[in-house]
């Protein structure tokens, strides 16, 4: 079985990218603490972990993480090997995030903006509610018989 969960910190911005076929893939890579404080610096030590993305959770991430954003990813290992310039074998470790979850809360900022576009009318509709108003009701409005 090949799974992992992870929860960290992105350590830059996702980088989206748009494959030949048209298909979204974000890379980003995220800070990981360890479970104990080191020694010699008081501190914890962190692991940072190359991740990729794809479709529309690649787009997600992209617009709605940034540098510092705490991120909860399920997903797996892939190691993948390519040839250099100087036709030298590279392997890569990294991990393949099938799902993500934004732990970061949102800016109050974005919060008042997305309220705001929600409050606005909206101008291409045609009809006009009021729901003050009372509606009067025959039985030949109605599409069944009431008796």
């Amino acid at each position: 079985m090949n799974k992992v969960i992870l929860i960290g910190r992105l350590t830059r911005d996702p980088e989206l990218k748009t494959t030949t076929t048209g298909v979204s893939v974000t890379t980003f890579s995220i800070a990981v603490e360890r479970n104990y404080v080191n020694e010699e610096t008081g501190q914890r030590d962190a692991d940072f972990i190359n991740c990729l993305s794809w479709r529309k959770q690649a787009e997600n991430i992209a617009r709605y993480c940034s540098k510092g954003s705490q991120i909860a990813l399920e997903g797996r290992i892939q190691v993948r090997s390519y040839d250099d310039r100087d036709g030298n074998r590279r392997f890569v470790t990294e991990v393949v995030a099938d799902n993500v979850t934004f732990l970061t809360p949102k800016k109050k900022e974005e919060v008042e903006e997305q309220q705001e576009e929600i409050e606005e009318p909206q101008e291409d509709s045609d009809v006009d509610f009021n729901f003050e108003d009372e509606i009067e009701l025959t039985e030949d409005d109605l599409p069944f018989d009431i008796n």
